[in-house]
């Protein structure tokens, strides 16, 4: 054994121990395999053991010690622009990367390394420093991650209820759409009319990264209460027409933000195929998490400005003014919400008008508002239907006012759907949508100076 690393061992016996700057200077500057594993193994297990203030003081130290230097990033600039060689390029890369992102790539090689790391943006994420103290080491983390994460790597299983207790209890506590109310429900969702996959990576074996719930059914429903109603009859899966996408999870909150590479309700679908040849609809039941948010978030110009509501509303002023005995339809709306269900059938059209304007047109930040939108388009769907009081669930009509949206996969458009929304903007929309689509973009576009970025066809 190399003298350092028996002197490393020795040192790491004492009872005092080795302070973590000194673990993460080492690693850095190592060279050896073996040094690199027990040096990164150390560090792992002093950063599971810290309580929050050392966590907390841990990520200081990683955020304000390894970061680049300016004066080589600024150094090597100015080489490169000198001489644009290939050589000055990759010194200007060695110096452009911090330092940082080399020591999480040794951590991530000792055991539970890749779940440590996933583990300590949890951490970053649930500071949610406002001075931005961390937004460096998280953008670092949220590198590595997007190579370490991407589909290639990702192993699809089918789970059921023949799969093991510990990963149906990572089913139950892992599902952020529709809760499962105990083993009763699951079993119910996991029946022969009902698939359940899970992805996972092989760094993180034991740990599911997405579950992906499937009902089948007979027709794109816009009802979500048949889908869960854990005493709907259960229709024999070769009768059945039609696959409905009703929830997606991301399970670790670690690898929140971080992209799994496109098409994956593309690997469903062939899967599903594959068994089940009598499929001839793949589509998806959606919430729309942040629906109610941006209704009422008139002070994002990207989003639902008081010009673009009145507007959009414009020509179903007569119906929502009566009943809310108001003149401004705007405020004759608003009203209404207070009470959503007593005025069903009032409030159906508007809600699926302002909810079409939502998931096509209404931005933050200059990205779609919807993350389930930027999903499932991302991944080649077409925007099919839209469909008021769907959902009649307290955390629906909180979200969305019971708002529901039916994405289409359809096989022959996935492709090209995908290429126009990444690259354009555009999203495509069911010829169903067409026509009320054409008449929100019309009112959208009332301000040209506010207006977001993005087309739809």
């Amino acid at each position: 054994m190399p003298g350092f690393l028996s002197n490393l061992l020795r040192m790491l016996r004492q009872p005092e121990g080795v302070d973590m700057r000194f673990l993460c200077r080492h690693l850095l500057s190592e060279r050896g395999e073996a040094s690199q594993t027990v040096l990164a193994q150390q560090i792992i297990t002093n950063y599971n053991a810290m309580d929050a203030k050392q966590r907390d003081r841990f990520l200081e130290m990683l955020s304000r010690e390894f970061s680049p230097d300016p004066v080589e990033i600024n150094r090597a600039a100015e080489h490169y622009r000198d001489k644009a060689t290939p050589e000055n390029l990759e010194a200007l890369f060695e110096a452009v990367e911090p330092p940082r992102q080399e020591l999480l790539r040794r951590i991530n090689t000792a055991p539970r390394g890749t779940e440590t790391l996933v583990a300590m943006r949890k951490d970053i994420l649930e500071k949610s420093s406002e001075d931005g103290k961390f937004a460096g080491l998280d953008a670092d983390l949220k590198h590595l991650f997007k190579s370490w994460f991407n589909r290639g790597f990702l192993r699809l299983e089918r789970i059921s209820w023949q799969t093991s207790a510990l990963m149906l209890e990572k089913l139950i506590r892992y599902e952020s759409v529709h809760e499962i109310n105990g083993w009763p429900d699951l079993r119910r969702r996991l029946e022969s009319d009902r698939r359940c996959f899970a992805f996972f990576h092989p760094a993180l074996s034991d740990e599911p990264i997405i579950f992906v719930k499937v009902a089948l059914a007979n027709g794109l429903s816009g009802n979500l209460e048949p889908l869960l109603d854990i005493h709907a009859p259960i229709l024999a899966a070769k009768d059945a027409d039609t696959a409905v996408f009703y929830s997606i999870n991301n399970c670790l909150q670690g690898l929140r933000g971080v992209p799994f590479g496109h098409f994956l309700i593309k690997q469903v679908v062939a899967e599903l195929a594959a068994e089940l040849p009598n499929i001839k609809t793949y589509g998806t039941l959606s919430p729309l998490p942040r629906f109610a948010r941006a209704l009422r978030d008139h002070d994002n110009s990207e989003g639902f400005t008081r010009e673009r509501l009145e507007h959009l509303l414009g020509d179903l002023s007569r119906e929502l003014c009566g009943p809310a005995h108001r003149r401004d339809p705007v405020e004759a709306f608003f009203r209404l919400l207070e009470h959503p269900l007593a005025h069903r059938a009032v409030l159906a059209a508007p809600l699926e008008r302002l909810a079409l304007a939502y998931l096509t047109r209404a931005h933050l930040h200059r990205r779609l508002y919807d993350p389930v939108a930027a999903f499932h388009l991302s991944n080649g769907a077409r925007l099919e239907r839209i469909n008021a009081f769907g959902n009649l669930r307290p955390y629906g009509m909180e979200a969305s006012f019971g708002v529901t949206v039916n994405y289409r996969y359809l096989p022959a458009e996935l492709e090209e759907n995908h290429e126009r929304f990444i690259r354009k903007g555009q999203i495509r929309v069911s010829p169903e949508l067409f026509q009320e689509h054409k008449k929100v973009a019309a009112a959208w576009h009332v301000s040209r100076e506010t207006a977001p970025r993005g087309k739809s066809h």
